[in-house]
């Protein structure tokens, strides 16, 4: 079961967040692009863990964060209208960002480019439908060396 949003893009947050304008409510809301998992733009506790995790400075990191941030930026525009595509069983995540995957006006997802291209990773803290697939188009890109895999072997 899954739950259809019309959207207009206001604001861009990172490699896999934006902030949109519900068409019909108006109201503005947060959106998390669901399954996917990009480097942080800003130093925080999640970057703390990942230096940890992965090994590598912070510095690098958000470094990748930015140039996955700005791959995000040119695949929408601001005032896009787009849908957002919600698995039943997962609308929001712990902090209240809706969760799903981000339909553009051309029809194309936005998880699965940032996938597909290697600006974003799996993730699979929560689970979604789609991981199966992401991992598989994940490890394709790492193997050409796309996008951040250009750069990095893991991140």
């Amino acid at each position: 079961m899954t739950r259809n949003i019309i959207l207009k893009v206001k604001k861009f947050v990172d490699g896999d967040g934006l902030i949109a304008e519900d068409y019909l409510t108006k109201r503005e809301f947060e959106i998390r692009l669901y399954g996917i998992d990009a480097p942080e733009i800003n130093y925080c506790n999640k970057i703390k863990k990942d230096e940890k995790e992965l090994q590598m400075p912070a510095t690098l990191l958000i470094k990748l964060g930015y140039l996955s941030f700005n791959f995000l930026k040119d695949q929408v525009n601001l005032g896009d209208i787009c849908t957002l595509v919600q698995e039943h069983n997962n609308l929001v995540d712990k902090y209240g960002r809706s969760l799903g995957y981000l339909i553009l006006n051309d029809g194309r997802v936005l998880n699965e480019i940032m996938i597909k291209e290697g600006y974003a990773k799996p993730y699979s803290d929560v689970f979604c439908k789609m991981l199966p697939l992401y991992q598989e188009w994940s490890l394709q890109a790492k193997n050409t060396s796309k996008g951040l895999y250009s750069l990095v072997s893991k991140f």
